[in-house]
Parts: C-alpha cells; sequence; structure tokens
C-alpha cells in the first residue's frame, strides 16, 4: 500500500464557522491539498469558506484506512471529517 500524506485543514465559513478536516493526497502537495479542500468545501455547499497555506498544512504520513483509499482512488484525495464538519 503506497503511503498518504495528511494535511490538518481548518477552514472559515462566511458564518463564522470553523470546520476541521483533514485532507489524504498520495502526493505531499500542499497546494494540490489547498484545491482539493476548496473542491470539498463546494461539494458541501460552503463555496465561500476560506482556506490557505496557513490552515491548511503537511501533519503525517500514513497508510489510508479502506474507505480514505477508496475515496483516494476515485476522485484523487479523501476527506477525513473532523470538528464541525456535516455528518
Amino acid at each position: 500500500m503506497p503511503m498518504s500524506h495528511v494535511f490538518d485543514t481548518y477552514a472559515k465559513t462566511s458564518k463564522g464557522k470553523t470546520l476541521h478536516f483533514d485532507v489524504v493526497l498520495d502526493e505531499q502537495d500542499q497546494q494540490k491539498a489547498i484545491n482539493c479542500a476548496k473542491e470539498w468545501l463546494q461539494i458541501i455547499g460552503e463555496t465561500d469558506a476560506i482556506v490557505t497555506s496557513e490552515n491548511c498544512y503537511f501533519c503525517h504520513s500514513a497508510e489510508a484506512p479502506t474507505e480514505l483509499r477508496q475515496q483516494i482512488n476515485a476522485q484523487g484525495y479523501a476527506i477525513y471529517k473532523l470538528e464541525g464538519c456535516p455528518k
């Protein structure tokens, strides 16, 4: 199994809410992680949420669990939801 790279990410919504989630990629590429975070935020309807290099940063590398691996294989990245994210 390839190692995946986890980017700890915080996004601020227009309503002032903070969403905390990890972006998981097969590349250690911060700009791609930011782009993936923005894409996912659009998918969940938070189109104006702000993500920058200061709040999306490399955290660690690990083997992605099966569920996240399936997301990476399907769309090139996975999102692991933490505090404040919709279920």
